[in-house]
């Protein structure tokens, strides 16, 4: 049996913190200047809350200033994209995200386009995209990011690895493709449609599972040795009537052959909000001709 390691997002996403903390401090020492994020929501989704929230307390404890502009679910279209431009031309703010999902009468494809790219933190905008997928310097997605990060800090070397992304969405494993592609990985997409998921997922060296499907990989699917990202994250129902929350991929399962694996939670979550500060620091430093600090 193969002792995993358990890769510890939460310490990673610390360090990650801590150093953007000392960057936003040098900011204002030096230049007197602070990096704003502001957070657009829509609506009343309970989940929507608490992950702006906990944007804001992050932003906050790294010394980073943090805006929440709130709008009715029934928000015109043409409302919102004119309070996202707002927020464009306000120079207090580096950094712009719309808190996703929107409400079904929203096209959230013209509201992310609607954000200066130059502010675009989530890398959502489809002039990052673009520059992600010709390898070209933009803003990358959080999470993608923050597997990468993992994943470097368990491979010295990732040129080579055989990796499957389990799943296609453009949030995550579309630009996760493209940063693996980037690192010179040999990559595969597996989504619905493929034909013997299993198998193909079985000759990874890296399986990122991004599916959003519940315990869905086991070990059948797990080639002996291999790193495992899992992205996913759902709320199982328990027998008192609680939640418990849980991965793509079953953690108990998978242990037994994983060379190493990350826990759903304290894995890949705690990175994406850690790698959305280090873009609000990119964008304050970018906009100022400054360079890029590191990060």
């Amino acid at each position: 049996m193969v002792k995993p390691k358990i890769i510890d997002g939460k310490a990673f996403a610390a360090g990650l913190r801590s150093r953007a903390a000392s960057v936003a401090a040098r900011l204002r020492d030096e230049m007197n200047l602070t990096a704003g994020l502001a957070a657009v929501l829509v609506g009343d989704d309970p989940a929507s809350q608490v992950y702006v929230r906990a944007k804001g307390r992050a932003c906050g404890a790294a010394g980073l200033g943090s805006f929440e502009h709130r709008f009715p679910a029934d928000i015109s279209e043409a409302v919102l994209v004119a309070a996202v431009e707002k927020l464009n031309a306000d120079d207090a703010i580096d950094g712009v995200l719309v808190q996703l999902p929107l409400p079904g009468h929203i096209d959230a494809h013209r509201i992310i386009s609607a954000i200066d790219p130059a502010k675009d933190v989530d890398g959502f905008h489809p002039v990052n995209i673009g520059r992600l997928w010709s390898g070209l310097p933009g803003f990358v997605p959080c999470t993608p990011q923050g597997c990468l990060i993992l994943l470097r800090a368990v491979h010295d070397e990732l040129s080579g690895a055989q990796a499957v992304v389990l799943g296609r969405s453009n949030l995550v494993g579309k630009p996760m493709t493209a940063l693996l592609l980037a690192a010179d990985c040999t990559v595969t997409v597996v989504h619905s449609k493929s034909r013997g998921a299993a198998a193909i997922c079985r000759r990874a060296d890296i399986l990122v599972a991004a599916a959003g499907r519940p315990r869905m990989v086991n070990s059948d699917w797990i080639k002996r040795g291999a790193t495992v990202i899992d992205v996913g994250i759902s709320p199982v129902p328990l027998p008192d009537g609680s939640n418990r929350v849980v991965g793509d991929v079953d953690f108990d399962s998978v242990r037994t052959v994983a060379g190493a694996i990350t826990p759903v939670p304290g894995g890949v979550g705690p990175m994406t909000i850690a790698c959305l500060l280090r873009n609000t620091l990119l964008a304050a430093c970018r906009r100022r001709g400054l360079p890029d600090p590191l990060l």
